[in-house]
């Protein structure tokens, strides 16, 4: 509190200062053209002196100002108030100049009080002018830090926002492949429990990662992948080995950050409509780092879309609708997002996001082909 007022005072003086030295440089020029020139210790000195007293009853408009706002709603009420506080404080200012500087004109020094009352009405239409300018900053000032915290409040709103749509987008995820996983058990538990009971034992540890990452928007990629992986095994003990998954990862883009879960919808969307549960069903799974981006892309090998030169129309499952709001709300103009019928055949999902490094990097080889 005390370091505000410092400032402010420090501020307040500097202002003063400016004002003074202009004064003072204009008087001194003025007089030497019409033939009366000045010592430059006088005008600094009487120039300085005006300044500085108006800079001592600063402090009092700007009080005044706040205890009588001007504004809109009830200005005429407090008007009044503004002018008898101006001419008081003109008044005073005048009077306590004229004995710190006595005028060096004979016909402008103070002998009774009615020479004193005719300087003082002679400089008040300057102490008018100096007073409202004083309002006018003060208001101007108060008006931009205003301006400026609800700039930075919008902001925090915004920011508050965003959090909470993708904490609810990345919450819809959950029970979505939680109840795809429990349909996949439900159908082998009657015809292969032992089956059932790995995949069991495959969905706890996909929980574990889970919720280990609950409340976190962002992961690195090697956490992603670790995921997935974990998912992918759980598919491939439905589809009976029947199913290839080769991760083609740049070691480089292993620390990027992710949005948590980003891939799952994605490769879901591989599993359950772009596989015809034969032998040669592949996924595969890549991760490229070019020109400050980060591409990561799912593709596989089923029927595809049909010509791959077009995109596919917006997704309107909930998986692929989550994964665009999510890269929206994190990246806005800064990402892209594709579906489109692979070149080679299949579907490839492509998303494009900034590169954003972490601090430390983790080892982690998944450039191999994964089959169990």
């Amino acid at each position: 509190m005390r370091r505000h007022w410092l400032v402010h005072q420090a501020l307040n003086l500097s202002l003063w200062s400016l004002f003074a030295f202009y004064m003072a440089l204009q008087e001194h020029y003025t007089a030497l053209v019409i033939g009366k020139p000045m010592t430059w210790w006088y005008t600094i000195r009487g120039e300085f002196t005006y300044a500085y007293l108006w800079a001592l009853l600063t402090p009092i408009i700007v009080w005044l100002a706040k205890r009588f706002p001007v504004d809109q709603r009830g200005w005429y009420r407090v008007l009044p108030v503004h002018v008898v506080a101006c001419v008081l404080l003109s008044a005073v200012q005048k009077s306590i100049l004229v004995l710190l500087v006595p005028p060096m004109s004979p016909q402008w020094q103070v002998h009774d009080f009615s020479s004193l009352l005719r300087i003082i009405l002679v400089g008040m239409d300057y102490g008018i002018m100096l007073y409202g300018i004083v309002l006018l900053v003060h208001y101007a000032l108060k008006y931009y830090s205003h301006y400026q915290e609800g700039r930075v409040q919008a902001s925090q709103l915004e920011a508050r926002l965003a959090q909470a749509q993708l904490q609810a987008l990345k919450m819809q995820l959950h029970p979505h492949f939680l109840f795809n996983t429990l349909h996949s058990i439900s159908t082998l538990v009657q015809e292969d429990p032992a089956a059932a009971d790995m995949m069991i034992a495959r969905l706890s540890e996909l929980l574990r990662l889970s919720l280990e990452n609950s409340g976190v928007q962002q992961v690195p990629l090697s956490k992603e992948l670790e995921f997935i992986e974990s998912y992918l095994g759980i598919e491939q003990i439905r589809f009976e080995d029947r199913m290839q998954v080769r991760f083609d990862i740049d070691p480089e883009t292993l620390d990027a950050q992710v949005p948590n879960l980003i891939l799952q919808p994605l490769v879901e969307n591989a599993v359950h409509h772009g596989l015809g549960g034969g032998s040669g069903d592949r996924i595969e799974i890549r991760s490229r780092h070019t020109d400050g981006k980060l591409i990561l892309q799912v593709l596989d090998n089923g029927p595809g879309l049909g010509d791959p030169n077009v995109p596919a129309p917006p997704g309107k499952g909930l998986g692929l609708a989550n994964t665009r709001a999510r890269l929206e709300t994190l990246y806005g103009k800064s990402h892209d997002f594709v579906v489109r019928s692979a070149s080679n055949g299949g579907v490839e999902a492509a998303i494009l996001i900034p590169f954003e490094p972490r601090a430390e990097s983790v080892p982690h080889d998944r450039n191999r082909d994964c089959k169990n």
